[in-house]
């Protein structure tokens, strides 16, 4: 079974209105020099415009931004709405960032989220996966370094080609799926990536209600058969929220009044999402999704237990990406981070398993040692 061994933040961004962009998007970039920082392998970052709470409209100049504070850190689009754009300008961008990034870019592709954007840019939501796959289909072709001449009902090109190449080998291509088998199969027929989200943003409608973990290994078998061919499963990207702190409990008296709020202010009122308001029904969902696996929370050995028995469900997977969240108050968001970073990646990729099994075979052997110490140091004061 194959536990992640790359780790990464996903972030749409989503912030509390109210706040000033202007400052928020400084702090999401110092976010991307503390990622580094830790170790982190990914960040991946969002595209949305409008609902208030995810500001945030252009991945691309983010992670051009981002790239200069960082030196390790890949950067991916979390995802880039294809439908929303020409594909041979998604592809040029591609390229530039691949230069700008000394080869850490990553192109997440997804259909788009928002119907608010959807019908400010004028699009059809019923069109947006078939636009998906036809953007998909070309923008791979492109950056393959092929001439492409191609017409659709919403986009056309004329013997096009990307000017430059990657200055580091292809740049990945990534998919998002959620609920449905289509992005599954479309990574599965294009040879691509692909990320799956555990759960829904809002977690469980209410408690006793599916939120989608047990569908996941489904999931893959579309993206298995589609392919035709065996598929490594280090390349499936998985997306949960994770809070690590000192307990469960603590965890969730951490995350719970940013959680509730997020639910009501932003998918209930906003976009519509039909959530329970009452108390009791929104501890009761909260504490639900955390049983079902939908938010990660608790000690660092608590997660480390959940990860694991996340990939036994879904028989292994790659990457683990960590839904950031503004639940938690920041200086708990902040030492989540360092508490994952220091105890849950390093139990996760075995790093402290000499550590341990050492310390196990030295208290295994005290008696002895001590007494062979004794032993000696009586000998040496015998022979003065």
């Amino acid at each position: 079974m194959q536990l992640p061994t790359r780790f990464g933040c996903f972030t749409s961004p989503l912030h509390r209105p109210g706040t000033d962009p202007a400052l928020l998007l400084k702090e999401d970039l110092r976010l991307a020099e503390t990622l580094d920082e830790l170790g982190f392998d990914e960040f991946w970052v969002g595209e949305h415009h409008s609902g208030g709470w995810a500001t945030l409209s252009s991945p691309e100049l983010f992670i051009a931004a981002a790239a200069q504070r960082t030196r390790r850190i890949r950067f991916a689009t979390g995802v880039l709405g294809l439908p929303y754009h020409h594909p041979f300008l998604v592809a040029e961008r591609a390229v530039l960032l691949n230069h700008l990034t000394d080869g850490r870019f990553v192109l997440g592709a997804g259909s788009g989220a928002y119907q608010a954007d959807m019908h400010m840019l004028g699009i059809d939501p019923a069109t947006t996966r078939d636009r998906l796959a036809q953007a998909l289909e070309v923008i791979q072709r492109l950056l393959a370094g092929e001439v492409v001449s191609a017409e659709t009902d919403w986009f056309r090109m004329d013997d096009a080609r990307v000017q430059t190449r990657p200055v580091a080998g292809p740049i990945e291509l990534v998919v998002a799926s959620a609920a449905t088998p289509f992005s599954m199969r479309l990574a599965g027929r294009l040879g691509i990536s692909a990320m799956s989200h555990v759960a829904p943003p809002w977690g469980a409608i209410r408690a006793g209600q599916d939120i989608g973990v047990d569908r996941l290994p489904g999931q893959w078998e579309h993206l298995e058969n589609e392919a035709g061919r065996p598929v490594d499963r280090r390349e499936w990207r998985l997306v949960v929220p994770v809070h690590v702190s000192d307990s469960v409990d603590q965890a969730k008296a951490e995350l719970f009044d940013g959680w509730r709020f997020q639910r009501s202010d932003l998918y209930k009122d906003t976009l519509g999402v039909p959530i329970p308001t009452a108390d009791v029904a929104q501890q009761k969902a909260f504490d639900y999704t955390i049983e079902q696996g939908g938010i990660i929370a608790g000690s660092p050995s608590d997660c480390v237990r959940a990860i694991t028995a996340l990939a036994e469900r879904v028989s292994g997977f790659g990457c683990l990406l960590l839904s950031l969240q503004d639940w938690a108050p920041e200086e708990a968001r902040e030492r989540s981070l360092r508490l994952f970073a220091r105890e849950v990646v390093p139990r996760l990729k075995g790093a402290v398993d000499g550590v341990a099994a050492s310390q196990r075979w030295v208290a295994g052997h005290r008696a002895e040692f001590v007494a062979s110490n004794a032993s000696g140091r009586a000998a040496r004061m015998a022979s003065r």
